[in-house]
């Protein structure tokens, strides 16, 4: 089934997906009479290609992402250092739940693509799980790990016959994404499924 992906604040940049793929990338209206049949889906804000965030590592390897049932005792935010070290450590379900809760912080942050060198297999199958690209590290870190890192790196531009992986952000354009941040992420599709929506 195609669908068609339109953002009210980039309506000149629509893409159709179809499964995995995208069939075509264009303004919405042209996308639409050229392809009746699809499904439309509309979001606010704009379509971007999604973001590459750098700190795979530091965030689904040594960083401890608490379930919600332990948030009265760990809070929501994710541990760092040698607490977390300490909650990875317990057994091998704790580290690969806390590098799935990880992916899913990523995916509510318009990332399609992670970088740096992931070792641990309860990371990898995260990722892989996910649908997650892998990319090379850009060669120098900006900051501390975050999951919306400064300066966001967006990928290359969309275009036909290449995997559907975009994200969506409620904000008026692109320097709006840059002030604003990768919290605004509304939508991120990978592998042509919505694997995030936010409320």
């Amino acid at each position: 089934m195609l669908t068609i992906h339109v953002c009210e604040a980039s309506p000149e940049t629509a893409v159709v997906a179809d499964g995995a793929q995208l069939a075509a990338v264009g303004p919405y209206e042209a996308l639409a009479a050229d392809h009746p049949r699809a499904r439309v889906r509309r979001w606010p804000g704009i379509l971007t290609p999604g973001l590459l965030n750098p700190y795979g590592p530091e965030l689904l390897e040594q960083a401890y992402h608490p379930d919600p049932r332990e948030a009265d005792r760990l809070g929501t935010e994710p541990i760092f250092g040698k607490r977390a070290l300490a909650l990875l450590g317990a057994d091998a379900s704790a580290r690969g739940a806390s590098a799935r809760r990880g992916v899913q912080r990523m995916l509510a942050h318009g990332t399609v693509a992670v970088a740096g060198e992931l070792r641990s297999r309860a990371a990898l199958d995260a990722v892989r799980g996910a649908g997650l690209a892998v990319a090379a590290r850009p060669p120098t870190l900006p900051g501390p790990a975050s999951f919306s890192p400064v300066p966001l790196v967006l990928l290359p531009s969309l275009a036909p016959g290449k995997p559907a992986r975009f994200a969506v952000f409620d904000v008026p354009d692109r320097a709006g994404l840059v002030r604003e941040g990768a919290s605004t992420c509304v939508a991120t599709v990978v592998g042509g499924r919505l694997v995030y929506r936010g409320r």
